[in-house]
């Protein structure tokens, strides 16, 4: 059989978050992609699109974000699907501010009282040694949002003027993302890109399915490719079988590792709120010192104590239409449930998450709260420690991964789509070199 006669083929896509969707949308718009003969089905667990990590991330966009070698393409990408499908008002995609404040509530030690008592931060900002009292308290277990070569980008700088509403009496310090070219920041709304991207897909052809859960990927009869998918349909109980599969791609977030468990693929669950406030468009990262004695109103009405000893690190995004978002820390608490409809919130997290962040910010701390929410980040774990994503081929033929993106799936969403589609129509990845991200190394 002559191999450049197109051949017939059924894509089924894992997953409706960021990473499936995208990966429909670009396969859509692949020039080797012909309705008559190409056939994407993406299977999404629960009832919508984007229920999961991709609907309650904060949508930052860096160029200053990770792995490097995915980076640069997405944020151009993300630049031209806004132009081309009006991103600005369909998804909020935009330019805005980033920077690094450390605050403190109380009267800042002198520089040898710090030199004595101050030890370095995650993200390479003096933190203060926590008391004897608070033995009891946890530290604060920051988001790996920025990496080494992020925080070498921060410059020195004076608190933006348009920056109101962060208390500026309470800032000792505050750096900005300046190199031009390297640090750029835009964002966009998560859950309105995500569902953005699942549209356009379907109107390029896809057949997305909700509701089906999938519990198995069959193989051939020699188990060296792909054959079939099998799904559970929530609405009816009923299992479903799709025959005639010739490409599977599992982006499937945090729950990847459930079905193929050779990817080590799990997930790790971190909390966020959004407030309703119409603010500047900044985002801030924070480093913020608390009084020993401080206590959030929510513990101290319950006779608790305050949960952090230390410092705490919320991040901040203004986000267009009156929106607010932030993040807090993550937690291994609860396990990651089955489906992503089936998430525990855990309201006191928030509520931490709240009266931390209204303590430098009294717009936000007089803000009403739009949402109370959790997801689980898919992280890519080896040797217990996390790794880069997984995109590509496997040991098994057809069988494709796109997984593992921690904090960065929004941000490095349109690259690995376009990739994912260059992989399954050309055999190999044409926009960027992404070797080092190969599934294979990984002997998955």
């Amino acid at each position: 059989m002559d191999s450049r006669i197109p051949q017939p083929r059924h894509i089924v896509i894992i997953g409706g978050g960021v990473i499936g969707t995208t990966t429909a949308y670009y396969l859509t718009r692949h020039p080797s992609y012909q309705t008559a003969l190409h056939h994407v089905t993406l299977l999404e667990a629960t009832s919508t699109i984007a229920a999961a990590a991709s609907g309650k991330a904060g949508g930052l966009l860096g160029l200053w974000a990770y792995p490097s070698c995915l980076v640069p393409l997405s944020y151009r990408l993300h630049a031209e699907l806004a132009l081309e499908h009006g991103g600005a008002e369909r998804w909020g995609y935009r330019r805005l501010g980033c920077g690094q404040l450390t605050a403190s509530l109380k009267k800042p030690k002198t520089a040898s009282e710090n030199a004595k008592t101050r030890k370095r931060s995650s993200i390479g900002l003096a933190k203060q040694e926590s008391s004897p009292r608070a033995k009891d308290q946890a530290e604060w277990k920051k988001l790996p949002k920025q990496d080494e070569k992020a925080i070498s980008m921060l410059h020195e700088s004076v608190l933006p003027a348009d920056l109101d509403w962060i208390n500026g009496s309470l800032v000792r310090e505050y750096a900005e993302m300046g190199l031009p070219g390297f640090t750029e920041t835009a964002q966009v709304h998560p859950h309105q890109f995500t569902t953005s991207m699942a549209a356009l897909a379907r109107e390029g052809g896809t057949e997305i399915r909700v509701n089906a859960r999938v519990t198995s990927i069959g193989l051939n009869k020699s188990e060296t490719a792909v054959s079939s998918v099998e799904y559970v349909d929530r609405t009816t109980g009923e299992t479903q079988t799709l025959e005639g599969v010739t490409d599977v791609v599992i982006a499937a977030g945090p729950w990847t590792g459930r079905l193929w468990p050779k990817t080590k693929v799990e997930g790790l669950r971190a909390h966020s709120v959004v407030f309703a406030a119409d603010v500047s468009p900044y985002a801030v990262f924070t480093d913020i010192s608390l009084p020993n004695d401080w206590v959030p109103a929510h513990r101290a009405a319950r006779g608790e104590k305050r949960k952090h000893r230390g410092n705490v690190d919320p991040e901040i995004y203004a986000r267009p239409g009156g929106e607010v978002y932030a993040c807090g820390e993550p937690d291994s608490i609860i396990p990651l449930p089955e489906t992503a409809d089936e998430v525990e919130c855990d309201d006191a997290q928030c509520n931490d998450l709240i009266e931390y962040i209204g303590t430098v910010s009294p717009v936000l701390g007089a803000a009403s709260i739009a949402a109370r929410q959790a997801c689980y980040l898919p992280r890519h774990m080896r040797f217990g420690k996390e790794s880069a994503p997984l995109i590509g081929g496997t040991s098994v033929g057809r069988l494709w991964v796109a997984s593992g993106h921690t904090c960065w799936g929004i941000q490095n969403g349109p690259a690995t789509g376009k990739l994912m589609s260059e992989f399954i129509f050309e055999g190999e990845a044409k926009s960027a070199d992404i070797a080092e991200l190969d599934p294979k190394k990984f002997k998955v």
